[in-house]
C-alpha cells in the first residue's frame, strides 16, 4: 500500500512540476536509516522530496492535519505521524528514532515551521537529538520553487553519523551540530541561486528597508 501511494505521488508530482535535481549523485545507495534534513516553504515539500529520493519515508506532520479522516488515512500510508505543537513530551522524538531504526528515511524540517520569505532559518534541537540517539548519518536538502511549475532540488553530501553525535548536557554541543547541518542547507541553496543567477532571498523586514532606501 505504502508503495503504491508513494509511486502515485511520484507520478503526480513529476507531471505537475518541472524538477530540476543538482548533485544527483549525492542520494545515497541506501534505502533507509538516515535522516534527511530539508528546509521548508510549502506543505508540497514532503513528496517533492520522495518524488526525487527513493525508498520508505516518515515525517512528522502538525496534528492538525490529521482532523480530516480521509486526508488523515492517507498521508499515514505515506509515512506521517501527527505532533502536537507545543505540548512537552518526547513522543515524536521516539517515533522518529524508531523509524529510523526500522531502516525507514525519516523527512525533518529542523527550521520547524515554514519559511514565508525563502530565507533558511535557525535549526532547532530535535534533528541532532534523533541523529544522535539513532546514531544516523543526515542527508542535506535544499528545494526551490520558481514560479508555479519549476522545482530545483538541491542534494548535499551525507553528514557521517558521528559529526552528529551529541553531548545532550552540553548545549554548545548541541548547537555545532545543529549549525553543521543548517550550514550545509544553506550552501545547498546558495548554489541553487548561483546556478540560476539571482540573489539570494532576504528577510521580509530587510526586503522592506530595501524598498524604502
Amino acid at each position: 500500500m505504502y508503495l503504491f501511494f508513494r509511486k502515485l505521488l511520484s507520478i503526480f508530482f513529476h507531471i505537475k512540476y518541472n524538477i530540476t535535481v543538482m548533485n544527483e549523485g549525492n542520494i545515497p545507495a541506501m534505502k533507509g536509516g538516515y535522516i534527511i534534513a530539508c528546509n521548508h516553504q510549502s506543505y508540497a515539500d514532503p513528496p517533492m522530496v520522495a518524488a526525487v529520493i527513493r525508498g520508505k519515508f516518515s515525517f512528522m506532520a502538525k496534528e492538525e492535519l490529521f482532523k480530516n479522516p480521509f486526508f488523515a488515512w492517507l498521508i499515514r500510508r505515506c509515512g506521517a505521524f501527527p505532533v502536537a505543537r507545543g505540548a512537552g513530551d518526547d513522543a515524536p522524538i521516539q517515533t522518529s528514532i524508531e523509524a529510523v531504526r526500522k531502516n525507514r528515511i525519516l523527512v525533518i524540517f529542523p527550521e520547524g515551521t515554514r519559511s514565508k520569505d525563502g530565507v533558511i532559518g535557525r535549526m532547532k534541537s530535535g534533528v541532532v537529538l534523533i541523529a544522535s540517539q539513532a546514531g544516523a548519518p543526515v542527508l542535506p536538502v535544499c528545494i526551490r520553487y520558481k514560479g508555479k511549475s519549476d522545482v530545483v532540488v538541491n542534494i548535499g553530501e551525507m553528514i557521517p553519523a558521528e559529526d552528529v553525535h551529541i553531548d545532550e548536557n552540553d548545549r554548545r554541543s548541541m548547537r555545532n551540530a545543529a549549525k553543521r547541518i543548517g550550514d550545509s542547507m544553506l550552501s545547498l541553496q546558495k548554489e541553487i541561486y548561483d546556478a540560476a543567477g539571482d540573489p539570494l532571498p532576504l528577510p521580509a523586514k530587510k526586503q522592506a528597508d530595501g524598498d524604502e532606501k
